[in-house]
């Protein structure tokens, strides 16, 4: 798979200040038996334009684990539009969209060539103290900082 940060436009998702977008060359090997993409495979695809935005605020896995936070997805959801073939390029374009209870992802999945949109989907994860495996019900103030924001005073 080709990955390659591109500048965000196109389509958009919300109007946030945090994204980042990729381009996924589709392979062969990601193809189901009906010759479009296997719709588990969209996941990857996520993932890879998360840890995009992660890498552009500089709060990657890496930097999270370091911080005492992990930050485990709890919830996903997909929503196909048309299906994705081989050798299509495909733009991911990932935005966080909520921040301040959760971090949540919009991603907007389209064709690089024609914009057409192929597929949306959410993912929300929440902070999860690494020392004691307690969830926090607010985003620690570390989240808030790589976000160029004042965290709330308790």
């Amino acid at each position: 798979m080709s990955n390659t940060i591109l500048p965000t436009g196109g389509l958009r998702l919300a109007n946030s200040p945090w994204s980042a977008e990729i381009e996924v060359k589709i392979q062969f090997y990601d193809l189901d038996p009906m010759d479009i993409v296997w719709h588990g495979n969209y996941v990857k695809y996520l993932e890879d334009a998360r840890c995009a935005l992660l890498d552009q605020i500089d709060y990657n896995y890496t930097t999270m684990k370091e911080s005492g936070y992990a930050w485990p997805i709890i919830e996903m959801n997909l929503r196909y539009v048309q299906p994705a073939v081989f050798g299509q390029r495909v733009r991911v374009r990932a935005a966080i969209v909520e921040w301040e209870h959760r971090l949540r992802i919009d991603y907007l999945l389209s064709d690089a060539h024609s914009g057409q949109r192929l597929t949306r989907a959410t993912t929300s994860q929440v902070a999860v103290r690494i020392d004691t495996r307690d969830m926090c019900f607010v985003s620690p103030p570390v989240l808030w900082h790589k976000l160029g924001l004042t965290p709330p005073t308790p």
